[in-house]
């Protein structure tokens, strides 16, 4: 007889609420360094969602367009409080880089220094990698149980990160290859952890729906579609609004429209988005240089947040520069809130509509073996984002390397930085191997590189 699994400890939305924000502020480093923040935070402290479930819905969120770290820290506070409590996990999770990134853009506009911001935030960058390290060691040690899938994920690194095959394609593959191998060799994939579900109950969200107390996880056509008809109205009306009231060549109209379409054509994370937004903005919208585009993703990555929060910036100098009759101010403020509204809110529409049916699709056992290759993927991808966030940080440049389908991107050794290098190393081994808090670390890693930068450099 299957034990009854005991009660989860029962958590406020209140509680969490402040998590989130915890976490929203701490958000440094790009995806790499918030889905370690979020694994630290959610399933090592608090104790929230198993690794299995985490892993499961962080495989869904990388398979969606658009900043896959909101889109888990959404998927999980769902899990735990409904809608409400994805609201408040995806709205958190974003509202103190928007803030931040708001007030450095203004800066910007004003005076244009970036290098002040850059020294104030150069430390930070080696505890984000610190964490990220630390994130790949812990997820890597749990999810790649055999040598099958560790050889899975070493080729999903060497695919990524030497020949830049696209995320969506590395995931199909591992499927396909995970599946393969449960029908010719089914040794090779670990036994479904499902059969022994309840060995996860005291995690606070896998108790839950052990007892089947989370009704709202199980898929229902018709809340599916009434959801996904309140989310494209929200959507949608800034953007139709702006084009009734301005007309549809405002740049208001025009920027609502634009990042409406990058927000679901850009697969494979941030870095496809700004590669997209980077060459239409600059080159057919001429809303900003090469030169404006590179300061404003510096300042993405010295802020909390998703990376993508770089396009906020850049709809704020947009409309700042052709207001169109309004204020510059006033129109390069409604330009922010215009692009981080309709780069984000189908987040919460792909986790609201999809993840009932992503959790139903957790049940089923044939399953389990795609799920486990595409996990270990997922672990390559997380790995060679380490690996260019280990790079930008500690050296100063970097230029393409290209021999036939590979294409490195190298550094430049004589731009090595030395003050970098040591204090990544010393986060690495105060996070790796004495444990100490993030909060200690950012810190400290803070106050050590805003010094030595001041020394270096000036201010």
């Amino acid at each position: 007889m299957t034990p009854t699994p005991p009660p989860a400890p029962v958590v406020p939305l209140a509680a969490a609420f402040r998590v989130w924000l915890r976490i929203g502020w701490l958000g440094f480093g790009g995806p790499a360094g918030q889905i370690a923040l979020m694994h630290r935070e959610l399933i090592e402290r608090h104790r929230w969602i198993s690794e299995s479930r985490f892993l499961h819905a962080l495989n869904y969120c990388m398979l969606l367009p658009g900043p896959e770290a909101q889109q888990l820290a959404v998927y999980i506070g769902w899990l735990m409080h409904r809608t409400w409590g994805g609201i408040v996990a995806g709205v958190l999770f974003v509202l103190p880089g928007a803030l931040v990134l708001g007030v450095l853009s203004g800066l910007y506009v004003m005076f244009g220094d970036v290098p002040l911001v850059q020294a104030l935030f150069f430390g930070l960058k080696a505890a984000v990698l610190a964490i990220v390290v630390e994130a790949v060691l812990r997820i890597g040690r749990r999810a790649l149980k055999t040598r099958f899938l560790v050889g899975l994920a070493a080729a999903s690194f060497v695919a990524i990160f030497a020949f830049n095959v696209p995320f969506p394609l590395l995931v199909a593959a591992a499927a396909l290859v995970g599946w393969l191998a449960s029908r010719l060799a089914p040794s090779l994939i670990p036994k479904a952890a499902l059969q022994n579900a309840h060995d996860d109950s005291h995690y606070v969200v896998d108790g839950l729906l052990a007892r089947g107390e989370a009704t709202h996880t199980q898929p229902s056509l018709p809340r599916a579609c009434a959801t996904a008809g309140i989310l494209l109205a929200l959507w949608f009306t800034p953007v139709l609004l702006a084009t009734l009231l301005l007309g549809k060549d405002h740049v208001l109209a025009q920027e609502g429209r634009f990042f409406s379409q990058a927000a679901v054509v850009t697969f494979g994370g941030a870095y496809a988005v700004l590669a997209y937004v980077a060459q239409r903005a600059v080159e057919d919208f001429a809303w900003l240089t090469p030169g404006e585009m590179a300061d404003g993703l510096a300042l993405a990555e010295t802020t909390p947040g998703p990376l993508v929060m770089v396009l906020q910036f850049v709809g704020f100098l947009a409309a700042f520069r052709f207001p169109g009759g309004l204020d510059p101010w006033l129109a390069a403020v409604l330009g922010a809130a215009m692009t981080t509204w309709v780069i984000f809110l189908p987040s919460f529409l792909f986790i609201f509509v999809g993840a009932p049916y992503v959790e139903a699709l957790r049940r089923n056992a044939a399953l389990h073996a795609a799920l486990s290759s595409i996990t270990a993927a997922v672990v390559g991808v997380i790995l060679n984002l380490s690996v260019w966030f280990a790079v930008h940080t500690i050296f100063r440049r970097t230029l393409v390397w290209e021999a036939g389908p590979l294409r490195i991107d190298a550094p430049v050794w004589s731009t090595l930085e030395p003050g970098a290098l040591v204090l990544a190393a010393a986060a690495v081994i105060a996070t790796v191997r004495f444990h100490l808090g993030i909060a200690w670390v950012l810190v400290g890693s803070a106050v050590l590189g805003a010094t030595y930068w001041a020394v270096r450099y000036g201010l």
